[in-house]
């Protein structure tokens, strides 16, 4: 059964979702914070998660961020539902790693048809990826298109492919995990993307490796 995680401190929020997921046929995880989320998160997997952002102790984007940094959480889809409306609290969301973002009051059934959506994306990534159908329409003699990127973001790129955080990746590239954001900023409006996630999936979907290793390994 799909196992849909509500992070939200709104008790009655929380317990009119889980009717109305209940009643679609999802099964339904929830936490009142995202230091639970996480701790859940560790012993149990989860298809899709619905997280708010102002929350106590530790923020949605926040939430969102340290999931991300997580080998098993960088690709679980993930949806923000929030009071904040504003462009800049969207894109902010987007640049921490989300998938989507929906705006309270909303109703229940646009967040019903963005976790449908979201989990039809990750289904067909996974079945074309069990069943070694990901190609890139631009690869010429088994070898992706060279990347559109300077060398110091290729390298940034490859970093973050692999899953590490922007520390680790300052760490190891002797630079600042401020310059790191910048040049994961540029590589995102480069490929087109508004989150980390987003440059994961394309890496595997067009073949991507580096000095013969398989991308993700």
């Amino acid at each position: 059964m799909t196992t849909i995680l509500i992070v939200d401190d709104d008790n009655t929020l929380q317990i009119a979702l889980t009717r109305r997921l209940h009643a679609h046929g999802y099964e339904v995880i929830n936490a009142a914070s995202g230091q639970e989320a996480l701790a859940k998160l560790g012993n149990q997997s989860v298809d899709v998660v619905v997280s708010d952002i102002l929350m106590p102790a530790m923020s949605g984007f926040e939430f969102c961020r340290q999931l991300r940094e997580r080998p098993n959480g960088q690709l679980i889809p993930f949806i923000f539902l929030s009071s904040l409306g504003e462009l800049n609290d969207r894109v902010q969301g987007y640049e921490f790693g989300a998938d989507d973002y929906l705006v309270k009051p909303f109703h229940s059934q646009e967040l019903l048809a963005k976790i449908q959506a979201a989990l039809a994306r990750y289904d067909r990534f996974r079945n074309a990826l069990s069943q070694g159908t990901l190609t890139d329409p631009g690869v010429t003699g088994g070898q992706p298109e060279p990347l559109p990127l300077s060398p110091a973001e290729e390298k940034v790129f490859w970093e973050v492919v692999q899953g590490f955080t922007n520390k680790e990746i300052a760490d190891k590239l002797y630079i600042s995990p401020r310059t790191v954001q910048t040049h994961l900023s540029r590589i995102m409006t480069k490929l087109g993307f508004t989150n980390r996630s987003q440059i994961v999936r394309f890496a595997y979907e067009h073949g991507y490796t580096q000095q013969g290793v398989e991308v993700g390994s």
